[in-house]
Order: structure tokens, then sequence, then C-alpha cells
């Protein structure tokens, strides 16, 4: 009887237990599958993200150091190698004959595609300018060099950019102006060290086209001389002047002339007492802005 119970368990059970299908070992391999792509897809998306950030450095993480940083918080301390050989365009951004090179670190003007015509290096750590950066560049028409540490800038660094019409040295360390490129509208060194004498008295007499000239905040002791006819715009506010002439603005030997472009000159925050030049300002269709009394 027990020989005949025993065939019987066999022969209903056995077949059963062979059909069932392995529902905890296909559960398994599902679960290790899709933490697979799960994991490699956040590691893949966060990749992607770091390679869209331009660091400030100039410095690119690889993906396998970024894989490890992922992997490994013992690596998080490694600090990525700053790469000074890149292309120019790698480094900053070129487009359409425009280059920004801003908040990037950057310690020299780097070489510049030729027809370049724009060129945005502002808030860098540039200390000297010097001829042979712009030597082979005569397109350019605009330079912002506002936010370095230029302390130096070599004779006729810009003299010969023909084309150049604004040029920017402004926020930096300067003591004196370089010779400027005649066909200049625009200069702006505001926010500089400049003196009177780091100014030449026919700095500005042939810029026949320059109608706005920016030096507040600086450490002149006078007005610059010679301001060409074109002048619109002159911001002089906090320096050190302490004296304008007759022949500052105007002409003491022609009570005729009028200074028909000159619409605003600023010259608060200096220790000068404007009421006391009265005939300086006989040719201007507006007064300064300043000290009266």
């Amino acid at each position: 009887m027990k020989t005949l119970q025993t065939t019987f368990f066999l022969f209903v059970f056995v077949p059963l237990v062979n059909s069932a299908p392995p529902i905890q070992q296909e559960a398994l391999q599902f679960y290790e599958y899709d933490t697979d792509v799960t994991m490699g897809s956040l590691i893949q998306q966060d990749y992607e993200m770091q390679s869209k950030d331009i660091r400030k450095d100039g410095t690119n993480v690889s993906l396998d150091a970024s894989l490890r940083l992922q992997g490994d918080d013992s690596e998080r301390s490694v600090q990525p190698t700053k790469d000074t050989n890149l292309p120019t365009c790698l480094l900053c951004v070129c487009l359409s004959g425009s280059v920004y090179c801003e908040e990037i670190d950057i310690e020299a003007v780097p070489p510049l595609p030729k027809e370049t015509a724009y060129l945005y290096a502002r808030f860098n750590k540039i200390k000297r300018i010097a001829v042979s950066d712009f030597a082979d560049i005569p397109t350019l028409r605009r330079i912002d060099f506002s936010g370095n540490r230029i302390e130096e800038i070599e004779d006729g660094a810009f003299s010969k950019l023909l084309l150049l019409e604004e040029l920017s040295l402004a926020e930096n360390r300067l003591l004196k102006l370089p010779v400027l490129p005649p066909k200049l509208t625009t200069f702006n060194a505001n926010q500089n060290r400049i003196k009177s004498r780091g100014i030449k008295a026919n700095a500005f007499k042939k810029l026949t086209n320059l109608a706005y000239l920016y030096l507040g905040h600086n450490a002149l002791e006078s007005v610059p001389l010679n301001l060409p006819e074109s002048l619109r715009i002159l911001h002089l506010q906090y320096n050190n002047i302490t004296t304008i002439t007759d022949d500052t603005f105007c002409k003491s030997n022609n009570t005729r002339y009028i200074r028909t472009h000159m619409d605003e000159i600023r010259m608060e925050g200096n220790p000068i007492l404007l009421a006391k030049h009265v005939n300086a300002f006989s040719c201007l269709r507006t007064l300064p802005v300043g000290t009266y009394y």
C-alpha cells in the first residue's frame, strides 16, 4: 500500500514541479539588468552635464575620470589637469568673427583666428599686451579687456589696428595710456591708476572720430589737453583734478567758438570748485556735472 501511495505522489506532483517557471531567478535577473541600465544612464547623464560646464580654469575631466569619481569617494579630491595648449576656439568661443574669452583665467592674449573683428576678453588675469598679440589681425573693430590686471602695454600694440573703433581697458592697473588707433570712436579707461603725466599732450588730438572718452576713477591732476572736436561724452569723475584753464574746453582767443558736439562732461568727485572757472565753460551748451559751491 505504501508503495502505491509513493508511486501516485511521484506521478502527480513531480511533473507540476518541473513545469513551474523559475520565478525568483527571472525576477533576480530582471532586477540586476534594470539596475545596470539605471546606474549607467545616471552616470552618463552626469558626465554629459559635466562636459557642458565650461570651467573657469579651462580644464576638462575625462569620462574615465568621471566614472571613477562616481564609483569611488576616495578619488573625489583629485584635481583635473590644466591644459594650456588648447586651441583658442576650444578654450574660447568663436562665432562669426567674434571671439569670447571671458572669465577663463587666461594670463595672456590667446592667438586669434585671422579675420577676427570682435574680441571680448573680460575678467581674466592678463597682465601685459604685446605688439605681437595683434600683429596679424588688422580686421579688429572692437576689443574689450575690462577687468584684467594689465599693467603694461607695449608701444604700438594698438596703433596699427586701422579699423579699431572701440577699445575698453577699464578696471585694470594702467599708469599710462598707449598710443591709440586713429579711427577710435569709443575709449574706456575707467578705474585704472592713470596720472596726467601718463597721457601725452597729443594723445587725443588726431582722433577725429572719438565721441566717447571715459577716464573716471583714476588719478588725473588735470583735464587732458587737445580734446578732439568730435567728442560728445567726457567722463572725468573721481580723479584729483584741481585746475582748469580757459583753453581746456574752449578757445580763449575766440569768444564765438562753440563745442557743438559736446553733450556731457562729468567732473564730480574732484577737489575743484567749478564756479571759480566759469569762463572755461563758455563754449559749452551744458555745464559740467560737479561741485560749484
